[in-house]
Protein backbone atom coordinates (compact mmCIF):
# COMPACT_ATOMS: atom_id res chain seq x y z
CA UNK A 1 0.00 0.00 0.00
CA UNK A 2 2.79 2.34 -0.29
CA UNK A 3 2.10 3.92 -2.98
CA UNK A 4 -1.52 4.82 -2.20
CA UNK A 5 0.03 7.05 0.30
CA UNK A 6 2.09 9.04 -1.99
CA UNK A 7 1.72 12.82 -1.14
CA UNK A 8 0.12 15.12 -3.51
CA UNK A 9 2.18 16.20 -6.51
CA UNK A 10 2.38 18.75 -8.72
CA UNK A 11 0.72 16.03 -11.41
CA UNK A 12 -1.95 15.55 -9.16
CA UNK A 13 -3.82 18.42 -10.04
CA UNK A 14 -3.32 17.99 -13.98
CA UNK A 15 -6.39 15.90 -15.98
CA UNK A 16 -6.37 15.18 -19.34
CA UNK A 17 -9.85 16.76 -20.69
CA UNK A 18 -12.26 17.06 -24.04
CA UNK A 19 -13.56 19.96 -24.65
CA UNK A 20 -16.71 20.26 -27.01
CA UNK A 21 -19.43 23.07 -27.39
CA UNK A 22 -22.81 22.02 -28.13
CA UNK A 23 -25.54 24.61 -29.31
CA UNK A 24 -28.77 23.91 -27.96
CA UNK A 25 -32.07 26.28 -28.28
CA UNK A 26 -29.49 28.98 -29.26
CA UNK A 27 -27.10 29.04 -26.73
CA UNK A 28 -23.59 27.19 -27.16
CA UNK A 29 -22.29 25.81 -24.18
CA UNK A 30 -18.81 24.65 -23.37
CA UNK A 31 -18.25 21.27 -21.67
CA UNK A 32 -15.60 19.53 -20.02
CA UNK A 33 -15.24 15.83 -19.47
CA UNK A 34 -12.23 13.42 -18.65
CA UNK A 35 -10.51 12.49 -21.88
CA UNK A 36 -10.68 8.65 -20.65
CA UNK A 37 -13.70 6.66 -18.85
CA UNK A 38 -13.84 6.58 -15.26
CA UNK A 39 -13.04 2.83 -14.31
CA UNK A 40 -13.02 3.32 -10.32
CA UNK A 41 -15.24 6.23 -9.50
CA UNK A 42 -19.04 5.98 -9.47
CA UNK A 43 -21.99 7.40 -8.36
CA UNK A 44 -25.80 5.79 -6.99
CA UNK A 45 -28.85 7.10 -5.76
CA UNK A 46 -30.22 5.30 -3.20
CA UNK A 47 -32.86 5.51 -0.93
CA UNK A 48 -32.02 8.25 1.20
CA UNK A 49 -28.97 9.87 -0.81
CA UNK A 50 -26.33 10.11 -3.22
CA UNK A 51 -23.51 7.66 -2.85
CA UNK A 52 -20.12 8.02 -4.22
CA UNK A 53 -17.14 5.75 -4.47
CA UNK A 54 -13.73 6.10 -5.73
CA UNK A 55 -10.18 4.98 -5.71
CA UNK A 56 -6.67 6.96 -4.83
CA UNK A 57 -6.19 7.62 -8.54
CA UNK A 58 -9.57 8.26 -10.41
CA UNK A 59 -10.63 10.11 -6.97
CA UNK A 60 -8.04 12.20 -7.35
CA UNK A 61 -9.23 13.03 -11.25
CA UNK A 62 -12.80 13.31 -9.79
CA UNK A 63 -11.00 16.22 -7.17
CA UNK A 64 -9.39 17.64 -10.09
CA UNK A 65 -12.30 18.33 -12.22
CA UNK A 66 -14.21 19.60 -9.23
CA UNK A 67 -11.47 22.37 -8.71
CA UNK A 68 -11.93 22.80 -12.56
CA UNK A 69 -15.06 23.79 -12.19
CA UNK A 70 -14.25 26.14 -9.64
CA UNK A 71 -12.51 27.95 -12.82
CA UNK A 72 -14.34 27.58 -15.39
CA UNK A 73 -17.43 29.74 -14.81
CA UNK A 74 -18.66 29.75 -18.07
CA UNK A 75 -18.35 25.45 -19.14
CA UNK A 76 -19.99 22.71 -17.66
CA UNK A 77 -18.13 19.59 -16.28
CA UNK A 78 -19.43 15.84 -17.20
CA UNK A 79 -18.39 13.19 -15.71
CA UNK A 80 -19.82 9.86 -17.62
CA UNK A 81 -19.90 7.45 -14.68
CA UNK A 82 -23.17 5.38 -15.04
CA UNK A 83 -20.82 2.84 -17.03
CA UNK A 84 -18.35 2.95 -14.64
CA UNK A 85 -17.76 -1.24 -13.47
CA UNK A 86 -20.33 -1.85 -10.61
CA UNK A 87 -18.64 -1.55 -7.37
CA UNK A 88 -19.04 -4.73 -5.35
CA UNK A 89 -21.90 -5.30 -3.19
CA UNK A 90 -23.89 -2.30 -4.84
CA UNK A 91 -26.83 -2.66 -6.61
CA UNK A 92 -28.73 -5.09 -4.33
CA UNK A 93 -30.86 -2.32 -2.23
CA UNK A 94 -32.59 -0.24 -5.86
CA UNK A 95 -28.80 1.49 -5.95
CA UNK A 96 -29.55 3.68 -9.52
CA UNK A 97 -26.31 4.47 -11.29
CA UNK A 98 -26.23 8.44 -12.31
CA UNK A 99 -23.69 10.73 -14.61
CA UNK A 100 -22.90 14.23 -12.85
CA UNK A 101 -22.37 17.37 -14.08
CA UNK A 102 -20.68 20.55 -12.30
CA UNK A 103 -22.63 23.77 -13.63
CA UNK A 104 -21.38 26.58 -11.84
CA UNK A 105 -23.93 29.72 -12.23
CA UNK A 106 -22.75 31.99 -14.80
CA UNK A 107 -22.78 28.68 -17.09
CA UNK A 108 -27.17 29.48 -16.91
CA UNK A 109 -27.86 25.74 -17.39
CA UNK A 110 -31.75 24.55 -17.72
CA UNK A 111 -31.70 21.39 -16.74
CA UNK A 112 -34.35 19.96 -19.43
CA UNK A 113 -31.82 21.06 -21.96
CA UNK A 114 -29.18 18.29 -20.38
CA UNK A 115 -30.72 15.52 -22.62
CA UNK A 116 -30.18 17.27 -25.58
CA UNK A 117 -26.60 18.69 -24.75
CA UNK A 118 -25.88 14.99 -23.81
CA UNK A 119 -26.58 14.01 -27.12
CA UNK A 120 -24.99 16.53 -28.79
CA UNK A 121 -21.58 15.71 -27.20
CA UNK A 122 -22.00 11.91 -28.50
CA UNK A 123 -22.93 13.07 -32.42
CA UNK A 124 -20.60 11.56 -34.45
CA UNK A 125 -19.62 14.65 -36.30
CA UNK A 126 -19.19 16.42 -32.73
CA UNK A 127 -15.39 18.21 -32.52
CA UNK A 128 -13.46 17.61 -29.79
CA UNK A 129 -10.66 19.30 -28.76
CA UNK A 130 -8.16 17.39 -26.41
CA UNK A 131 -6.26 19.07 -23.55
CA UNK A 132 -4.35 18.67 -20.42
CA UNK A 133 -5.87 20.81 -17.65
CA UNK A 134 -3.65 21.88 -14.51
CA UNK A 135 -5.17 23.46 -11.72
CA UNK A 136 -2.58 25.41 -9.01
CA UNK A 137 -2.60 23.47 -5.48
CA UNK A 138 -3.22 26.31 -4.06
CA UNK A 139 -6.98 25.96 -4.81
CA UNK A 140 -7.52 22.76 -2.79
CA UNK A 141 -8.35 23.78 0.25
CA UNK A 142 -6.91 21.96 3.53
CA UNK A 143 -8.26 18.53 3.60
CA UNK A 144 -7.41 18.82 7.05
CA UNK A 145 -9.22 22.27 7.85
CA UNK A 146 -12.49 22.95 8.48
CA UNK A 147 -15.84 23.57 6.59
CA UNK A 148 -17.68 26.17 7.43
CA UNK A 149 -20.03 28.47 5.54
CA UNK A 150 -19.63 32.66 6.29
CA UNK A 151 -22.68 33.96 8.02
CA UNK A 152 -22.20 36.59 5.55
CA UNK A 153 -25.45 35.53 2.91
CA UNK A 154 -24.23 37.08 0.19
CA UNK A 155 -20.42 34.93 0.65
CA UNK A 156 -22.31 31.73 2.08
CA UNK A 157 -24.26 31.87 -1.36
CA UNK A 158 -21.22 30.83 -3.10
CA UNK A 159 -20.72 27.57 -0.64
CA UNK A 160 -24.79 26.43 -1.64
CA UNK A 161 -25.26 23.84 -4.36
CA UNK A 162 -28.47 23.72 -6.17
CA UNK A 163 -29.67 19.87 -7.09
CA UNK A 164 -31.36 18.81 -10.14
CA UNK A 165 -31.84 15.12 -11.15
CA UNK A 166 -32.31 14.86 -15.05
CA UNK A 167 -31.94 12.24 -17.62
CA UNK A 168 -30.37 9.55 -15.20
CA UNK A 169 -27.87 12.22 -13.81
CA UNK A 170 -27.34 14.63 -10.87
CA UNK A 171 -26.82 18.25 -12.01
CA UNK A 172 -25.16 20.17 -8.93
CA UNK A 173 -25.08 24.22 -9.57
CA UNK A 174 -23.30 26.61 -7.60
CA UNK A 175 -20.15 29.31 -7.04
CA UNK A 176 -17.09 28.07 -6.80
CA UNK A 177 -16.32 27.86 -3.33
CA UNK A 178 -18.81 25.33 -3.56
CA UNK A 179 -16.77 23.03 -5.99
CA UNK A 180 -13.45 23.74 -3.83
CA UNK A 181 -15.02 22.37 -1.20
CA UNK A 182 -15.86 19.55 -2.74
CA UNK A 183 -12.97 18.72 -3.97
CA UNK A 184 -11.49 19.26 -0.76
CA UNK A 185 -14.14 15.95 0.60
CA UNK A 186 -12.94 14.36 -2.32
CA UNK A 187 -9.13 14.34 -2.12
CA UNK A 188 -9.47 13.54 1.80
CA UNK A 189 -11.35 10.56 0.95
CA UNK A 190 -8.03 9.68 -1.13
CA UNK A 191 -5.79 10.82 1.21
CA UNK A 192 -7.18 8.49 4.32
CA UNK A 193 -8.86 5.50 2.67
CA UNK A 194 -6.23 3.88 1.32
CA UNK A 195 -4.17 3.24 4.63
CA UNK A 196 -7.45 2.54 6.37
CA UNK A 197 -8.21 0.20 3.47
CA UNK A 198 -4.81 -2.03 4.22
CA UNK A 199 -5.97 -2.74 7.70
CA UNK A 200 -8.27 -5.53 8.75
CA UNK A 201 -11.32 -3.75 10.31
CA UNK A 202 -12.01 -2.06 6.62
CA UNK A 203 -15.61 -2.57 5.58
CA UNK A 204 -17.20 -1.11 2.80
CA UNK A 205 -19.97 0.36 3.62
CA UNK A 206 -20.13 0.27 7.43
CA UNK A 207 -19.84 3.00 9.64
CA UNK A 208 -16.78 3.78 11.36
CA UNK A 209 -14.81 1.31 9.33
CA UNK A 210 -14.73 3.05 6.16
CA UNK A 211 -13.50 6.22 5.09
CA UNK A 212 -15.85 9.02 3.85
CA UNK A 213 -17.03 12.38 3.64
CA UNK A 214 -20.85 14.29 2.81
CA UNK A 215 -20.39 17.29 -0.02
CA UNK A 216 -23.15 19.60 1.19
CA UNK A 217 -24.90 22.02 1.07
CA UNK A 218 -28.16 22.08 -0.93
CA UNK A 219 -29.14 25.57 0.16
CA UNK A 220 -32.19 24.12 1.84
CA UNK A 221 -33.68 26.10 4.93
CA UNK A 222 -32.33 23.40 7.66
CA UNK A 223 -36.09 24.00 9.76
CA UNK A 224 -37.86 21.94 7.02
CA UNK A 225 -35.19 18.79 5.84
CA UNK A 226 -37.76 16.69 4.31
CA UNK A 227 -36.42 17.18 0.86
CA UNK A 228 -33.17 17.44 1.83
CA UNK A 229 -30.42 14.00 0.46
CA UNK A 230 -26.89 14.14 1.19
CA UNK A 231 -24.12 13.44 -1.42
CA UNK A 232 -21.60 11.05 0.35
CA UNK A 233 -18.13 10.31 -0.94
CA UNK A 234 -16.52 6.78 0.88
CA UNK A 235 -13.39 5.38 -0.35
CA UNK A 236 -12.76 1.94 -2.31
CA UNK A 237 -10.32 0.31 -3.36
CA UNK A 238 -9.49 -0.48 -7.06
CA UNK A 239 -12.63 -2.36 -8.29
CA UNK A 240 -11.80 -2.46 -11.68
CA UNK A 241 -8.73 -2.41 -14.02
Amino acid sequence: MAASRARLTRDGLRVKIVVQKVRVAGTEYRVIRPAGPLKNGALYKTRSHYEMYVDRTDGRRVGTLWLLAARSPHSLVYLPMRTTPAVPGIGEDGEHPLDLVLAPRTAQLRPSRWKRIRAGLRAGNAARQLHTAGVPERDLPDPDGDYRVPDDPKEANEFLLRKDVYAETLLLTGGAAAFREGARDIFAVTKYGPPEAATGLYIPGACNYHVCRPVHDWGLDTRNMRDWEQLHVEFCPRWAR
